[in-house]
């Protein structure tokens, strides 16, 4: 496989940006480098590959990044909510996977153990539907449970041929799944699309005040780099979910729990049946201090919406399956559909 670039040396540092690269010897990363000031000091030439990715993202109309501060906040969720929602308003859907040390979209697209296929036009992406196609690291993988240590230039090399090999045909949409924080993919991403236009990036979230901590940071990151912040989400807001979908237990003086779940919903529907239509909700995640919504007020970048934490939203996603197409995600499905209308909206 292409690792990018066929030049970095072995004793370089993690996070190599490469020799070929505006920042060689001068980021970060090169700091102690061995190899540092020859680095700095060699011609750069220009990087021919960029000229092939532009090619291939000429037939894509609208090029979104998803991205997240931290991880662990619904970030692979939304973008394949977003994906399928999209495929469902008859679009040409494609989503890239770029984050490579944890694949999660085949299995929340419902695509665990399928193969990537080669053509003479490149990589075939791998379909949900006709006009719904799929690339991820996880196709390659001989076994699911296999970790994936590269350092920085390897990752950065995947993500580049995912540009320039694979054969997503005409889009309407291409949604990138970026790992969380503002690591070398994110970079990447950013300097190999750039020049064929990103639409923007939405920025998932959790509402406590140590995931917004670092959503500012990739708000920042977004600045820095000429990205425009399509809009924030707060994702697990707080759970929402019908008294007949609740375990009842009842403790017992020595701190055993009895199921009392059966004696509770019949007494309910003896004794008060009104309260079977009732959503019960409760806060999961402290946003005494505003949460997402506040933060994007003093920011000065949109905010989305929320979305409950639904437990039948994530039995969706954990069987690879449309929250939309479900007709017992009844809080998360049109939370996130009114969210997806705002975004179709921004990017007409």
């Amino acid at each position: 496989m292409d690792d990018g670039n066929h030049q970095i040396p072995e004793n370089a540092n993690e996070h190599c940006p490469g020799p070929q690269s505006e920042e060689a010897g001068k980021a970060d990363a090169c700091a102690g480098c061995p190899n540092q000031q020859i680095c700095a000091t060699a011609p750069k030439s220009p990087d021919p590959d960029l000229v092939t990715i532009a090619e291939r993202m000429a037939t894509i109309k609208h090029k979104i990044l998803v991205l997240s501060g931290k991880g662990g906040v619904g970030k692979s969720t939304f973008s394949a909510q977003l994906s399928f929602a999209l495929a469902e308003m008859d679009s040409q859907v494609g989503l890239l996977d770029i984050d490579i040390c944890g694949p999660s979209i085949p299995k929340m697209l419902g695509l665990e153990g399928q193969d990537i296929h080669q053509s003479n036009l490149g990589w075939s992406p791998v379909y949900v539907e006709s006009n719904l196609g799929v690339m991820s690291i996880g196709f390659m993988l001989p076994n699911p449970d296999e970790a994936v240590v590269w350092r920085g230039p390897r990752k950065n090399g995947l993500i580049k041929q995912f540009l320039k090999d694979v054969d997503w045909g005409e889009l309407d949409y291409l949604v990138v799944d970026a790992p969380p924080g503002t690591s070398d993919e994110h970079i990447s991403i950013v300097q190999f699309l750039q020049a064929t236009g990103i639409v923007g990036a939405i920025i998932v979230t959790t509402p406590q005040q140590v995931s917004l901590i670092d959503v500012r940071k990739e708000i920042n990151f977004c600045k820095k780099v000429g990205i425009q912040v399509l809009g924030v989400v707060e994702n697990m807001s707080e759970l929402r979910q019908s008294i007949s979908d609740f375990r009842f237990v009842k403790s017992t003086e020595t701190g055993e729990e009895n199921d009392v779940t059966e004696w509770a919903h019949s007494y309910i529907r003896s004794n008060a049946p009104e309260l079977l239509s009732v959503i019960l909700c409760s806060e999961v995640f402290d946003s005494s201090r505003g949460g997402a919504a506040k933060m994007c007020a003093e920011m000065g970048v949109p905010f989305l919406g929320k979305v409950p934490m639904d437990p039948h939203l994530c039995r969706a996603i954990e069987e690879g399956r449309s929250c939309f197409a479900d007709q017992k995600c009844t809080v998360s499905a049109p939370a996130l559909r009114t969210i997806i209308e705002k975004l179709v909206s921004s990017c007409r």
